[in-house]
């Protein structure tokens, strides 16, 4: 498999390591939002979100849990933002980023509005396939 992470996993690619047990590991983002922006990834490789099983969607969002207030204490940030993109590297990976209220970065990504009937149309249309 060529998965980076996988690698980072079996210690063939290197990586500024800060938390790591027998399911998981965080290391330090090599493209950084901001100092201090952290991935956790599960050991075993899951391409993307939907793949994950969901006692490991649990687990790791409790590891999160537990690195947020270090991360921010560690960075004297105002907070820490959390994010699942899954686009970069398909190995599933949650995104710890340090954050400050005046640090100029986009709080989410821009948004748009729905006209008319739109937004009922769209709600019918997931729910039809729930």
């Amino acid at each position: 498999m060529d998965c980076v992470f996988c690698k980072i996993v079996a210690k063939e690619v290197p990586a500024e390591i800060v938390y790591e047990d027998k399911e998981f590991v965080s290391f330090l983002d090599i493209n950084p939002v901001q100092f201090g922006h952290v991935l956790i990834i599960p050991k075993e490789h899951f391409p993307y979100v939907g793949d994950v099983p969901d006692r490991v969607i649990g687990e790791i969002f409790v590891k999160a849990k537990k690195l947020i207030p270090v991360i921010k204490d560690a960075m004297k940030a105002d907070y820490v933002s959390v994010s699942v993109v899954g686009l970069d590297v398909p190995h599933f990976h949650v995104h710890l980023i340090p954050r400050h209220f005046n640090d100029g970065l986009a709080s989410f990504w821009p948004t748009k509005k729905y006209s008319g009937g739109e937004m009922k149309d769209v709600a019918k249309k997931i729910r039809a396939l729930l």
